[in-house]
């Protein structure tokens, strides 16, 4: 059985997407129930801003049928104000709250910023922290961790062999100021989990420049999805399952690229079927996927 791909988009919801992927007249409360049905995965980008709490985290697994994966984002306090320091209290009340999820419990992303030579003066110094702190990541009941930074100097041998060596996925990002994936791959071998964590987030400045209402593919990136295709292809084949997410930056509507992915996969022989237990009733595309 080939390893697992699994797509879904960085949110569960967004400006525009009621009337466009949500049924008109639809309930906010329905939302993820509905989502679970057409994908199978979801990236949380509000843990970014606050850790939930644990009454919310129980009802996103009461909502989704089996199967279903979350993916959360580390709270900033902990990547952007704190930094990894003194931030264990703000840490054991997020696992705490992740836990609840169970089984559903997917990837947690540490995203940290673009950091200049004011926050470090040379990445050696994130490092070291980062190493740190990884001393502190729960490996009890399968959690897996991800890291994602934003300052393409410090995609090095040594970064990658300090998460290899703690089993921590790096991040493969499509992101405006970030180098492609292909001159990822010629520097270094960028995975160093025993799965791969991909996010399509795009240029953020040059979509909201076409629209900020995301109900409609406004940029087709045909070309640039064809080249993740390829390395999901290539990671499939090393045997290591997948979480891709897209962004409403990326194209302008994250829903309907992840339709366009799955049939993209499909045209290569890729098979990313959903991993949740269905009702037969339901029809999982119901939107249109067609770049404008």
């Amino acid at each position: 059985m080939a390893a697992q791909i699994r797509l879904g988009t960085s949110a569960s919801t967004a400006a525009g997407w009621p009337g466009a992927f949500y049924p008109r007249g639809m309930k906010s409360r329905d939302y993820l129930s509905f989502y679970s049905m057409r994908f199978d995965t979801v990236e949380v980008d509000s843990t970014f801003y606050r850790c939930p709490t644990i009454e919310a985290v129980n009802n996103w697994a009461l909502q989704t049928p089996s199967g279903s994966v979350f993916s959360l984002k580390i709270p900033r306090t902990i990547t952007h104000e704190k930094v990894l320091v003194e931030c264990d209290k703000e840490f054991e009340e997020f696992i705490g709250a992740a836990k609840v999820l169970g089984e559903k419990l997917g990837p947690i992303v540490f995203q940290f910023p673009n950091f200049n030579k004011d926050s470090f003066s040379n990445p050696i110094q994130f490092f070291s922290r980062l190493k740190a702190f990884m001393t502190k990541l729960p490996r009890i009941g399968g959690h897996k961790f991800a890291v994602e930074v934003r300052n393409k100097l410090w995609l090095t041998p040594r970064f990658a062999d300090l998460l290899r060596e703690n089993n921590v996925a790096l991040v493969l990002q499509d992101h405006s100021f970030m180098p492609s994936v292909e001159r990822v791959f010629s520097t270094i071998d960028p995975i160093t989990a025993d799965f791969v964590y991909i996010r399509l987030l795009g240029d953020r400045k040059a979509i909201e420049a076409k629209t900020t209402v995301w109900n409609q593919v406004v940029e087709g990136k045909t070309a640039s999805m064809n080249s993740w295709v390829d390395v999901c292809q290539m990671v499939q084949r090393r045997g290591i399952p997948q979480y891709v997410y897209f962004n409403n930056h990326f194209e302008g509507f994250a829903v309907a690229s992840v339709e366009r992915f799955r049939r993209l996969c499909a045209a290569k022989g890729i098979e990313t079927p959903l991993n949740v237990q269905l009702p037969a009733v339901i029809e999982p595309t119901l939107f249109d996927v067609s770049p404008n």
